[in-house]
């Protein structure tokens, strides 16, 4: 499924340069901890809540046109949503470059259908973004993330636990049967929840920091829309 979303212009960090997104996939990957044992374990908390397994691991799910944003003001239609720190993928034009983002969730749609929970709230991203020449090379675990939500810290920690992007960058590629040359936008997972439960709040913050001290982030506030 390929998703023509609005254009998305980013900055890249430490240059003067932009990039422009105008006909792009933008996908969320579920289920992308790098230890089986840990995500069974995961699938396993969720089936008691009532949330179906996935079909596959790691899971992908194509977002809709629109979705991914790096505006600040977002309006949702759920009362009971939330958000999560992810490293958003980016090939853009044949490059790489990483951003961060948040999987923003309705949490009461996700008991029924996953997929649906996920295009049901926009994909903030940062407005800035870090280029890499190899993912291969690059050192993802040594990279750190942390959100907050109205204030209060909700998730920190390394990379480590998720699977690298070269080796889910193949399984995208492979599954959607990607071009060479086609842009994409992938939110490629997300750390635990430091209370374990999650948060319909107003305010989030998310941020990662590269193993080279460079920092990105980006915070958004929502709005359940009125029926």
């Amino acid at each position: 499924m390929t998703t023509a979303t609005t254009s998305l212009t980013l900055r890249v960090e430490g240059t003067d340069e932009t990039i422009e997104l105008t006909d792009f996939r933008s996908i969320v990957a579920g289920y992308t901890g790098r230890d089986a044992q840990k995500v069974q374990h995961h699938i396993d908390e969720l089936a008691a809540i009532g949330v179906a397994p996935p079909p596959q691991i790691p899971m992908i799910y194509p977002m809709p046109d629109g979705a991914v944003t790096s505006t600040a003001d977002l309006t949702v239609a759920g009362d009971n949503t939330s958000g999560e720190v992810e490293p958003v993928l980016i090939r853009h034009h044949g490059t790489f470059y990483l951003g961060v983002g948040s999987d923003h969730t309705d949490r009461t749609l996700e008991t029924v259908d996953i997929g649906d929970s996920k295009a049901a709230c926009p994909k903030p991203i940062s407005d800035t973004v870090v280029p890499v020449d190899d993912w291969a090379a690059f050192d993802w675990d040594a990279c750190a993330m942390r959100s907050t939500v109205d204030g209060v810290i909700y998730q920190s920690g390394g990379l480590s636990g998720l699977r690298r992007p070269d080796d889910l960058w193949a399984i995208v590629a492979e599954r959607l049967e990607l071009r060479d040359d086609e842009d994409v936008v992938c939110f490629a997972g997300t750390l635990p929840l430091l209370n374990g439960e999650f948060v319909p709040g107003t305010a989030w913050n998310v941020e990662l920091t590269t193993p080279s001290g460079e920092s990105i982030g980006h915070s958004y506030t929502i709005t359940t829309k009125e029926n």
